[in-house]
């Protein structure tokens, strides 16, 4: 399956280039960023490795990880998608189309997340229907929070992966 583009007032959704790994590694070192994702910047290994993955996860399961784009001036703001990590938690959330996004700072508080993500949940209504959508969110990460609940998600479970408290939402 191809990996779409997606639009929408402001944005645009498309799949990664090569061309965007310098964005990808500065986001990824931003520590206000990767604060509740990892809790550490990344290195550029790190992020090349997950900029693969996200990529090859389009061709083997026809989802993954997208880049957002300003539509207006074509600056690289963010990444959100969907991914399938085979993360060892329980509940489990195999087999759901796990929701994700991080954006610049300063692209942050201006809707971009909640348009990106709704935009990816029509996408995804379309090509799996009927599937779980998921998401897991560190329970201090309040602004991802506010967002899931305005998307519908709702919190189901506090669990753990890779040590750390997560709050599961569905």
């Amino acid at each position: 399956m191809p990996i779409p583009t997606l639009e929408t007032e402001r944005l645009i959704l498309r799949g990664h280039r090569l061309a965007d790994f310098d964005d990808c590694v500065a986001l990824s070192r931003d520590e206000e960023v990767m604060r509740f994702i990892t809790g550490a910047p990344a290195t550029r290994q790190e992020t090349w490795v997950r900029m693969m993955r996200w990529t090859g996860m389009w061709h083997l399961l026809g989802f993954g990880f997208l880049v957002i784009e300003e539509k207006q001036t074509g600056r690289f703001i963010g990444e959100a998608g969907f991914q399938e990590m085979r993360r060892d938690m329980e509940p489990s959330i195999e087999g759901t189309l796990e929701a994700g996004w991080v954006l610049h700072p300063e692209a942050q508080g201006r809707g971009y997340a909640t348009e990106a993500l709704k935009a990816l949940i029509g996408w995804s209504d379309d090509r799996f229907p009927g599937k779980t959508l998921s998401c897991i969110i560190h329970p201090d990460n309040a602004a991802s929070l506010r967002l899931a609940g305005k998307l519908g998600f709702r919190e189901t479970a506090r669990t753990f992966c890779k040590g750390d408290v997560v709050v599961l939402l569905r």
